[in-house]
C-alpha cells in the first residue's frame, strides 16, 4: 500500500477555526489510520475521490465494516479512522479543522456519537455546509476585504449547521431506514453513467412505495434522497472531467438534451461550470 503526499497549498487561521487548502497525492492503493485528537475535521472534496474511498471507525466498527466517504465527510474529535481506497490520483480538499468548545456551547445536551451519526458523518448531503466550506475555500484563496473577520463568521455558521444535523439524525432504533441491500442498489444506479433516476424508478427498484422511500432513506442518511441524488450526479460528473472526454459527450452520456443544460446543472450543484472546473481545479492541480 502506498502513503499519501499531503501538500498544503493555502491557510487561514481564526480563533474558532483552521482552514486549509489540501492536495492529497496518492499513487496507488492506500490505506491509512487518521486520528484528530483537539478538533473536529471537516473535508470537502474539491476534486473526485480515489475510486471505491471507504472507512472505518476504527473503536467503534469491526474490523471487517468499511462504509462510503462522500465529498463531504467529517470527524470528531477523538475519534480514529481508517481509510481505504484504489487511490491513483491526486485530490484536493478544502479542510475545516473547527474547535470544540463552541459547537459544545450550541448544543442543549451532550452530543453522543452513536453509530448513526458517526456514519451520516462520512457522506454529508447538506447542502447548507456545503456552501459554507466553499465560501470558506474563495476566502482562503481570495481574500479581500476583512477576511479574517468574514471566515470566522462563516465557521461559527458552520459550528450552528453541523449541530443541527447532527441533532437531526434520529437515535432511535434504525428500523424506519432502508435495509443495507437497498441503500446499496440506489448507490449502484447512481453510480452508472445515464441519465438521473426518477423516485419511481428507485422505489420499484427497492420493491417499495415512493412514500416509504423518501422517509426511510432520510431516516438511513440524514438527507433527502434529491439532494442524494443531485450530489451523487455531481461526483460523477467531476469523474468523467478529470478525463479528455469532451463536455458535449459528457452531457450526453449522462442523459441530458444539450451540453447548456448540462452546464447549467453542474454550476447550480459546484458554484462553478464544467469548463472552468476542468480548467482552475482539475488540470491547476497538474
Amino acid at each position: 500500500m502506498s502513503q499519501a503526499t499531503v501538500t498544503i497549498d493555502a491557510e487561514l487561521r481564526v480563533p474558532i477555526a483552521t482552514v486549509q487548502l489540501m492536495r492529497f497525492d496518492m499513487p496507488g492503493p492506500a490505506d491509512h489510520i487518521f486520528h484528530e485528537k483537539d478538533a473536529y475535521w471537516l473535508d470537502l472534496c474539491l476534486t473526485p475521490r480515489p475510486d471505491k474511498t471507504r472507512a472505518r471507525f476504527c473503536d467503534r466498527w469491526s474490523p471487517h465494516r468499511f462504509e462510503r466517504v462522500g465529498p463531504v465527510f467529517f470527524l470528531p474529535r477523538g475519534e480514529t479512522l481508517q481509510f481505504r481506497s484504489d487511490g491513483g490520483n491526486v485530490q484536493s480538499s478544502i479542510i475545516c479543522q473547527l474547535k470544540p468548545e463552541p459547537l459544545s456551547e450550541l448544543l442543549e445536551t451532550k452530543l453522543e456519537w452513536t453509530d448513526r451519526r458517526l456514519q451520516a458523518g462520512l457522506d454529508i448531503s447538506n447542502s447548507n455546509i456545503r456552501s459554507l466550506l466553499r465560501r470558506l475555500g474563495a476566502e482562503l484563496r481570495y481574500p479581500g476585504l476583512a477576511s479574517q473577520a468574514m471566515a470566522e463568521l462563516i465557521a461559527g455558521q458552520i459550528h450552528i449547521e453541523l449541530g443541527r444535523y447532527c441533532m437531526a439524525i434520529d437515535d432511535a432504533p434504525s428500523s424506519g431506514g432502508l435495509a443495507s441491500w437497498r441503500l446499496r442498489l440506489i448507490d449502484e444506479r447512481l453510480a452508472e453513467v445515464r441519465e438521473a433516476p426518477t423516485l419511481s424508478e428507485l422505489a420499484q427498484l427497492c420493491n417499495m412505495s415512493v412514500r416509504q422511500l423518501t422517509r426511510g432513506f432520510r431516516a438511513s442518511r440524514g438527507c433527502s434522497i434529491g439532494d442524494y441524488i443531485t450530489q451523487s450526479r455531481i461526483d460523477t460528473a467531476k469523474r468523467l472531467l478529470d478525463s479528455d472526454e469532451s463536455i458535449k459527450s459528457i452531457a450526453r452520456s449522462m442523459g441530458f438534451a444539450s451540453a447548456s443544460s448540462f452546464s447549467y446543472a453542474f454550476r447550480r450543484g459546484a458554484g462553478v461550470t464544467p469548463r472552468t472546473f476542468r480548467t482552475r481545479v482539475l488540470r491547476g492541480r497538474r
